[in-house]
């Protein structure tokens, strides 16, 4: 009676600890379960940006939400542009690390200032190929950075918890040889993309000498590359940045297919006084909507005119709709 009494109570033991570790895996399933994304909020802050717009144009209506992790329109990035082997290229490579890092922190503090609503994500963007006006050893009228800039670039982004932009100026090479050979730092959850059409020759004059293009097919093929990495690395959404100041620069742009992985990005890119800034910003990204606006800024360039000043954080925020995107070269 006592050997059964014994075992009745080790089974009595045995389904209680069993209870206890299926209770704790679903408890642990339960709690690490993907986070999802707020679409409440991000519907809000779509409509924010907008700014009052009544166009219709903006915001841009989508099929699909963009997967957990996106950066935007949860923040707006203010991102340095440039390269370290010229200080005439932007303000990245203008100044020692220590002094354009603190230069980039300021501005931040400027844009918080601006929009105290909307967080403000540090960025440092790239220019890792660029477009030369002697063909090269290579032919294709570019070069490309050594990794080991890349690779500073990116350590220069963690000491201040910045991400990371990697554009390239094709010249007579094309986005589709290019971006391929990035791919290891576009596995980085931090490392995102641009690409410029100003220097994209398809129809092979030296660059600086005419302004280049990139059509939807090109721009497609990015989004597709892109989305293809997020999906297969468990990656969040990549941001994507398209510079643009002319009509032609970008074609066909409403065939530009959007994608849950990647945002995009269209950058107003022109320099000058503020009245042509804004024009060029209303007629070839306000009017040809894609799905988010950025805004470039030169320190130098945007004061060579008459009134010699550059746009402020608070008349940027005044467009419509608002860039989410802001780059200081």
């Amino acid at each position: 009676m006592k050997k059964t009494t014994s075992a009745l109570a080790l089974l009595l033991l045995i389904a209680v600890i069993t209870n206890a570790c299926a209770t704790t895996r679903k408890h642990f399933k339960d709690t690490t379960a993907k986070a999802s994304l707020d679409t409440l909020k991000y519907d809000s802050l779509m409509k924010k940006l907008a700014n009052g717009d009544k166009s219709g144009r903006w915001p841009v209506k989508t099929k699909e939400y963009p997967l957990p992790g996106a950066i935007l329109p949860f923040n707006r990035i203010v991102a340095y542009y440039g390269n370290l082997y010229s200080k005439n290229m932007g303000v990245l490579g203008q100044y020692p690390r220590k002094t354009m890092l603190n230069k980039l922190k300021e501005e931040v503090k400027n844009w918080e200032q601006a929009d105290t609503t909307t967080a403000v994500l540090p960025a440092l963007h790239y220019i890792c190929v660029t477009a030369q006006a002697d063909a090269g050893r290579n032919g294709l009228h570019n070069l490309r950075m050594p990794l080991s800039q890349i690779d500073t670039v990116i350590s220069w982004a963690k000491s201040i918890n910045a991400i990371v932009f990697l554009d390239i100026q094709v010249g007579f090479s094309t986005v589709q040889k290019e971006l391929p050979l990035l791919e290891k730092y576009l596995k980085m959850p931090n490392v995102h993309f641009g690409i410029d059409p100003e220097f994209s020759m398809k129809e092979g004059s030296v660059p600086g000498k005419r302004i280049g293009t990139f059509d939807a097919d090109d721009i497609n093929y990015v989004t597709g590359y892109l989305a293809k990495l997020v999906k297969n690395n468990g990656l969040p959404p990549k941001i994507f940045v398209v510079h643009r100041f002319t009509k032609r620069m970008v074609t066909n742009y409403k065939d530009i297919k959007l994608r849950p992985e990647v945002q995009v990005v269209m950058d107003m890119d022109g320099w000058g006084p503020p009245e042509l800034k804004k024009g060029t910003y209303k007629y070839f990204i306000s009017e040809e909507p894609v799905q988010f606006t950025g805004f470039k800024l030169f320190y130098k360039n945007d004061i060579k005119n008459v009134p010699h000043k550059m746009l402020t954080p608070k008349e940027v925020l005044n467009l419509k709709p608002a860039p989410v995107y802001i780059q200081y070269q």
